[in-house]
């Protein structure tokens, strides 16, 4: 059994176990015990969110990896895609970012690199438990000169901007597109808006004031509202809202009308698709993705393939199976030609790039795909409940299943990072589904009253 690590990482409220300075302290010595050998000096890159409790996390993290002989690089507030190509380009051993991306500000969470920028996989989440857990670690304590030590790079944003940049095909610009960057008052505040402005575009810019307690706060990915009356009022050609941590995309067209990530992951696709340009002409995404989305990908003689939700899972399946391009309905999207792991600011680039090489508006190319039914509710629950001990609620849904034939489905799942069921119902009739939905939810809540 986990007893730290969700689908993504650490996460808690800041300063209640798990996200203690204790246990930070821990996870930071127990990173530095695994990449160490006595071959050289090694380095962990430690970046975060603009969260008032990343600070001290960030000073515990630093202290537990420096106690165990490893040095430290500070990038200051990053976005986690950042983190990610901070580690790889600095040749470290190893990357940490404390965020909870889009959780609200009292939370926090870790989120841990390899060298090779990619997320450290179940098993070596697991063995860093035990090192917690365990007193392996209590008896090793360097002194003197092996003591590890920190420094800040202080040019990683303009690093990361240039990077990002040069993800953007160099035949063209974005002169002439006026866009609207939602920042979420986090990681891409400082990023962003100059990526954007220096390929060519003009650019409105909302939530990107943080003070350490406005991140996600009705804003950013998961509340584009904001964003959708700003391209309306402004008469952009494309919002773009990111999450705290900037690993996640959520569009709007000009018409100020969401575009969610499985309609961006069709668009990119197919422009991916007539650029031969698409490994093994597959998609990979999660079970959470949308009927519509399998239909548009056998239309266009491609396949999709789904994973379990995370997007470190579609990575991991891309990686085993040589995928090039996958990604999550809430916005991850993952471009492994360019990047290890989900980038809002990346995955914009290449939506712009697409529209502008087509000469389209985000709407025209947004009907590629069309999206079935669907509806996702979310269970807030008072402590984790195991969905098959809900009493009526596997045969509840064997009985809604079989009325939605083949031309629906329902996914019920915990989530990975705090105490909510996700109830997800996809059919054809949206009244039929919703109640369906409504049906299941009731049972969660009893069974958490009881």
């Amino acid at each position: 059994m986990r007893k730290l690590f969700g689908t993504d990482g650490i996460r808690g409220v800041a300063n209640i176990h798990p996200m203690t300075i204790e246990i930070a302290t821990q996870v930071g010595r127990a990173m530095a015990f695994i990449i160490k050998n006595d071959t050289k000096r090694h380095r962990i890159v430690i970046g975060k969110d603009t969260r008032r409790s990343c600070y001290m996390l960030e000073n515990a993290l630093a202290a537990g990896i420096c106690s165990m002989g490893v040095d430290v690089l500070l990038v200051g507030p990053l976005p986690t895609p950042g983190i990610s190509f901070i580690t790889t380009s600095m040749r470290a051993d190893a990357g940490v970012v404390i965020s909870a991306s889009h959780n609200p500000f009292q939370d926090n969470g870790i989120k841990l690199f390899a060298s090779d920028g990619f997320k450290l996989p179940d098993d070596v989440e697991l063995d860093i438990e035990e090192l917690i857990f365990t007193q392996k670690m209590d008896a090793l304590r360097p002194v003197a000169e092996e003591v590890g030590k920190a420094a800040r790079i202080e040019d990683a944003k303009g690093r990361y901007i240039v990077f990002q940049k040069n993800s953007f095909p160099k035949e063209y610009t974005l002169d002439g597109f006026k866009i609207v960057l939602d920042c979420a008052n986090g990681a891409t505040y400082s990023v962003a808006p100059h990526v954007f402005e220096e390929l060519g575009a003009e650019v409105t810019t909302l939530a990107a004031e943080p003070n350490g307690e406005n991140i996600n706060l009705d804003c950013g990915a998961l509340h584009p509202q904001k964003m959708a009356l700003k391209v309306r009022e402004v008469g952009a050609d494309i919002g773009l809202a990111f999450d705290g941590d900037g690993d996640r995309l959520i569009v709007c067209d000009e018409n100020g009308e969401i575009v969610d990530g499985d309609h961006i992951m069709a668009i990119c696709a197919q422009d991916l698709m007539k650029r031969r340009k698409l490994k093994k002409k597959t998609l990979v995404t999660t079970v959470m993705s949308n009927m519509g989305l399998e239909v548009t990908m056998e239309r266009m003689g491609g396949q999709m393939v789904r994973t379990a939700v995370g997007d470190r899972y579609v990575v991991e399946c891309m990686r085993k199976e040589g995928y090039s391009f996958g990604g999550e309905q809430s916005g991850h999207l993952v471009f492994l030609d360019h990047n290890t792991t989900g980038d809002g600011i990346l995955a914009g680039l290449q939506l712009l790039a697409v529209m502008r090489k087509h000469n389209k508006s985000i709407s025209e190319l947004a009907k590629v795909m069309e999206s079935f039914p669907q509806v996702l509710k979310n269970v807030e629950t008072s402590t984790r409940i195991p969905i098959d001990s809900i009493p009526g609620f596997p045969e509840t849904v064997e009985r809604l299943e079989q009325d939605l034939g083949k031309t629906g489905r329902i996914l019920v799942r915990p989530s990975g990072t705090e105490p909510v069921i996700r109830v997800m119902v996809e059919g054809q009739d949206k009244a039929e589904i919703n109640v369906m939905a409504d049906e299941l939810c009731d049972l969660v809540r009893k069974a958490d009253r009881s």
